[in-house]
């Protein structure tokens, strides 16, 4: 019932990872229409958004839903917020977000320097395969191998996860500052046209009823 009357290929689902069908206008469109129509106090909504943006600085790639959830009630905001706001960690943004955050992490520790960004993606995708390996090694015969694992943790995973915390702060603190002012007033926009409807409606039942009355 709700699947596709058209089953998209490989190379759309991919292109469209990279660019949705839409065009990102209208995906931040629609994001943004998502997190006005939520039904939460405004500042538990940016307090939802400001753990969706923190978490997109952090390297746990595929946990940022889980991750962003559980930060959120933490904090006492939305969940659903959080979850929309990792929306900022998209392929446009992570190369930014990775490369900035492994050079400030990587100084932190006092390393020589980071890793390009191709580099840094064969490092996660040949961590996650190694990752693999050990745990498909518990049922087999072959040999778990945890050196390059621990190489990669110390060369990349610590500096992108120390670095990413001073950019992220800062990204989740304007998030809440430009999300809370503009719930706020939309939600406010939005009672006073609800409430004027409803004025309206009971006017127009009011001169019904009168005109009722009178015709009696």
């Amino acid at each position: 019932m709700f699947k596709r009357r058209t089953k998209r290929s490989y190379t759309q689902i991919v292109t469209e990872g990279f660019y949705p069908r839409g065009g990102w206008t209208r995906a931040f469109s629609y994001v943004m229409h998502r997190l006005r129509r939520l039904p939460d106090p405004p500042h538990k909504i940016a307090r939802g958004v400001a753990a969706g943006i923190f978490v997109c600085f952090t390297p746990f790639f595929g946990f940022h839903f889980v991750l962003a959830a559980g930060l959120a009630m933490v904090m006492q905001g939305n969940i659903l917020a959080a979850v929309l706001a990792t929306f900022f960690g998209n392929p446009l943004t992570i190369p930014i977000i990775a490369t900035m955050s492994i050079e400030l992490g990587s100084w932190m520790l006092g390393m020589h320097h980071g890793l390009p960004l191709p580099q840094l993606v064969d490092a996660f995708s040949n961590a996650s395969l190694e990752l693999w390996n050990n745990f498909t090694a518990i049922f087999s015969m072959h040999e778990a191998h945890w050196d390059r694992l621990a190489d990669f943790f110390r060369r990349v995973f610590l500096p992108y996860m120390v670095g990413g915390i001073v950019p992220g702060l800062v990204a989740s603190i304007v998030g809440y500052a430009l999300t809370l002012p503009a719930i706020s007033a939309y939600q406010k926009a939005r009672i006073k046209r609800l409430k004027k409807r409803y004025e309206k409606k009971r006017a127009a039942e009011e001169a019904k009823a009168d005109a009722a009355l009178k015709a009696r």
